[in-house]
């Protein structure tokens, strides 16, 4: 089960009904936050959530809507008595970023690892999944995400048993353990399956339309795109600007063949998203103006295997 809550949707400043684009991902006792703007420790408590679990920070890039919360939250981190290490990724310069926003916040009682991204895509892995990060074309360096939770092969009780694998050694492997007993290595593949479909959210702001969001939101369960502009009249300023308008996101969604788009940071100026959705879904019918809190709960797909 893979949480996905879109915390804030908002673009540029935050406003009375919108905060600042942010995005927080729970999967397997693990907690993930995509961006941190001004307001979304605010958008965290409305949503009944804690700060104090998330354990990685990934940010799109540098611009204030998009890590001006940083501070705050690292300080409400340290009064929850937090003591174990926050990992943060992000772009080159991300060292320097979080060395001059921790000048108002210079004391914590854990430890903050920042992990710059190298190239234009890079991926991390962690315990149960990975986030891939890959270039996008912004007016400064960023990057979209995408999070990908593997999903292994059924358990073959019939193949463990012909090769006489110790039946103690069998939940290890089937966790993809390669285990060494009495002289023999066992490894996950000599009683698992073909691995199954897992889950992927692919979320990317602040860019113009590239090749590389459609290949990396390919095979995601969700997408979520910035949808800056929707009035018609807006294209030019959103290629000025490095932005996207709505129609260019559900392009890409339809594209991509995922199942779902949701429209995120959205103009100051855009009061009502959801006007232009008639249009919108006239290009991908399964396009979301989504608003603060949208959240949903994905499952991998039922079989008859037994977890």
């Amino acid at each position: 089960m893979l949480d996905v809550s879109l915390l804030g949707t908002g673009g540029m400043m935050p406003l009375p009904y919108r905060w600042l684009t942010s995005l927080m991902l729970r999967y397997n006792g693990k907690s993930i936050l995509i961006d941190c703007g001004e307001g979304t420790q605010i958008a965290l408590r409305e949503k009944g959530w804690s700060p104090k679990p998330i354990d990685i920070i990934c940010f799109t890039h540098y611009h204030a809507d998009h890590i001006s919360g940083l501070p705050g939250m690292l300080l409400t981190m340290g009064n929850a008595e937090r003591t174990e290490p926050l990992l943060l990724i992000g772009p080159k310069g991300l060292n320097r970023a979080v060395s001059a926003l921790r000048v108002i916040a210079p004391e914590l009682p854990f430890q903050v690892v920042c992990r710059e991204i190298t190239g234009s895509e890079e991926e991390f892995s962690f315990e149960g999944f990975r986030i891939k990060a890959f270039k996008v074309n912004h007016s400064v360096l960023c990057y979209g995400y995408s999070m990908i939770v593997d999903r292994g092969g059924r358990f073959d009780k019939e193949r463990a048993v012909s090769q006489q694998i110790p039946m103690k050694l069998w939940n290890r492997l089937q966790k993809g353990e390669i285990i060494s007993d009495e002289g023999k290595v066992y490894t996950p593949d000599m009683v698992l399956g073909s691995p199954r479909k897992g889950l992927k959210v692919t979320y990317c702001t602040d860019t113009r339309p590239t090749d590389s969001i459609t290949a990396n939101a390919a095979g995601s369960d969700l997408l979520i795109l910035e949808g800056m502009y929707g009035e018609p009249d807006k294209l030019e300023k959103a290629k000025e600007n490095r932005h996207m308008t709505m129609y260019e996101a559900a392009r890409i969604a339809k594209a991509a063949q995922v199942p779902e788009l949701w429209l995120t940071h959205y103009s100051p100026s855009l009061m009502r998203p959801e006007e232009y959705l008639n249009d919108v879904r006239g290009i991908f019918p399964g396009t979301v103006a989504a608003k603060d809190g949208r959240t949903v709960e994905l499952n991998f797909e039922a079989d008859d295997s037994a977890e």
